[in-house]
């Protein structure tokens, strides 16, 4: 029986019970009184669209929000899990929920954090701070190949695919996007409907499926991508090597996922389990790799293109910075995705054990591009766990010109993690393609939630540089953040890490990159 049924029925058992007890005996409103308040709120469940669970769950939904209120302990254990299985932490989960809602995050006393705890990082604030600015900055994207530069906001929404998530959830994102104007990853499942129809600024992410340009037999269809990219929302063109929740490994979205919709979009079979190879087909050496993105931003009409990957071998990257060197042409930006990264369904070995966190990803990039001299024509998006507007800055501090966001975006769209992604029986409607599901979450509330949060988080963010004595990002440096490395000691990023000089691996590479660099081949992936 449907949820609308249940709640039918038990309107009806109440005003069975009401009628007994004014015709057959008073006792009988002993259970007539709360049925009938059952009923009432069975259907205020039913019509509100503030809270999915409850719409989907009538009643028996309040279990969950009753949880809420008897935090910490209960409801991080029962309910704020995060998506590997380890607990997620409560005070950024709430940061990420109350400005979603539009509401205040600020909270009495002091730190949860151990701030003596090694690993514990800090920003360090200035004796001279700046007034925020009022206009948050953007990025321009586009090198000297690109002819159609696009402005990207500090922080945008993620890839996460259509056939993932649900079209609602799309909707919403797309419709936030637009609203707050920042840009939205298709993810590699193709570009719906509900990716164009809000009108938010695209970033067309093709993947080792190809999904939307893909021929019969799996192959990439130059021909229908160039169609597709042309669209005037499409702003850059991004061709996925790797995910940091999984490098090496292609995704799986279950055939029970697959209808007719999807299936179209992604120009897959109806009803069977799709799978995304490994590997790419249209490059097999770091120089064909240049070359195809290259061939991406023609296709596209000189839009930007770049590509994504989980930093795992620095040879192998720097295999690719010579190409871009020898080649003479370079991708308009990399976005580095970190190991500690979301998904909705990854091996375990692979989310605990495989592929290179952020921080490290993202001083490798930024390093090898800068002593390859090529830093200026590149920039390097940011991804994996950026929630706040902290981990922004601390993202750009260490190389990045701007972050994009998964996990904070589900949370404003309804995801209270109850990890069922992969099962088609989302709770809240965003990772399912059940429609009685998907249906209820609201698209104009839940929009609204994404808008706040990155508007909020970005003012964050500019509030933080602010007080750091910094008016622009680029104005950042490694020494402003540092962390705790043992309970007596504390190191600056600009110690921790080895930083470049433009074009240093070019003149002569110092010893801690010589090795790297002499066994880097533009015209293969050595091991």
């Amino acid at each position: 029986m449907t949820r609308t049924g249940l709640v039918a029925l038990a309107v009806l058992v109440a005003l069975w019970a009401a009628v007994a007890a004014l015709f057959v005996s008073p006792w009988w409103w002993l259970a007539a009184v709360p049925l009938l308040a059952l009923a009432a709120l069975g259907v205020w469940d039913l019509a509100q669209r503030r809270h999915s669970v409850l719409r989907n769950y009538p009643v028996l939904g309040h279990a969950r929000y009753l949880m809420e209120k008897i935090r910490p302990e209960l409801q991080q254990y029962f309910i704020e899990r995060n998506f590997d299985g380890r607990p997620f932490d409560r005070a950024t989960r709430s940061i990420v929920y109350e400005r979603a809602k539009g509401t205040d995050a600020e909270e009495p006393y002091g730190t949860e954090r151990d701030v003596y705890r090694p690993g514990h990082e800090f920003l360090v604030p200035s004796m001279a701070p700046k007034p925020a600015p009022e206009q948050p900055p953007r990025v321009r994207i586009g090198g000297p190949d690109c002819t159609r530069p696009y402005d990207m906001a500090l922080l945008n929404v993620s890839a996460m695919s259509f056939g993932s998530l649900s079209s609602n959830a799309i909707l919403a994102l797309n419709k936030g996007a637009a609203a707050g104007g920042f840009a939205h990853d298709t993810g590699e499942g193709g570009m719906s409907e509900y990716h164009l129809r809000p009108g938010g600024d695209l970033v067309w992410e093709i993947g080792t499926g190809y999904f939307g340009c893909r021929t019969e037999d799996g192959g990439f269809d130059p021909g229908e991508f160039a169609d597709k990219a042309a669209h005037e929302q499409v702003k850059c063109v991004s061709l996925k090597l790797s995910q940091g929740a999984k490098p090496g490994i292609g995704g799986v979205l279950p055939g029970a996922k697959v209808n007719a919709e999807i299936a179209r979009v992604r120009d897959v079979p109806q009803g069977k389990t799709v799978i995304s190879p490994p590997y790419h087909q249209v490059f097999s050496t770091p120089r064909e790799l240049v070359r195809f993105i290259a061939r991406m931003r023609e296709l596209s009409g000189g839009k930007p293109a770049g590509f994504k990957l989980c930093v795992g071998s620095r040879s192998q990257f720097l295999a690719v910075c010579k190409a871009m060197v020898e080649e003479g042409t370079t991708p308009d930006f990399i976005i580095v995705d970190g190991a500690e990264g979301g998904t909705g369904a990854a091996p375990l070995e692979f989310a605990d054990h495989v592929g290179t966190p952020l921080t490290e990803g993202l001083t490798t990039v930024h390093n090898a591009l800068v002593g390859a001299g090529l830093r200026d024509r590149i920039r390097i998006g940011a991804s994996g766990k950026i929630t706040t507007g902290s981990d922004l800055v601390k993202r750009l501090v260490q190389g990045a010109d701007y972050g994009n966001a998964a996990r904070a975006m589900m949370f404003a769209v309804g995801c209270i993690q109850a990890q069922r992604c992969h099962t088609n029986t989302c709770p809240t409607g965003v990772t399912t393609q059940d429609p009685r599901r998907a249906r209820a979450l609201d698209v104009g509330d839940k929009s609204e939630r994404v808008r706040r949060l990155q508007e909020a988080t970005v003012a964050s963010a500019l509030q933080i540089m602010a007080s750091m004595g910094v008016t622009d990002p680029a104005q950042l440096r490694p020494h402003m953040l540092r962390e705790r490395v043992d309970p007596y000691t504390v190191r600056s990023y600009a110690d921790l890490y080895e930083w470049l000089a433009p074009g240093e691996l070019l003149a002569e590479p110092p010893a801690s990159w010589a090795a790297d660099w002499e066994a880097a081949d533009p015209d293969r992936f050595s091991v």
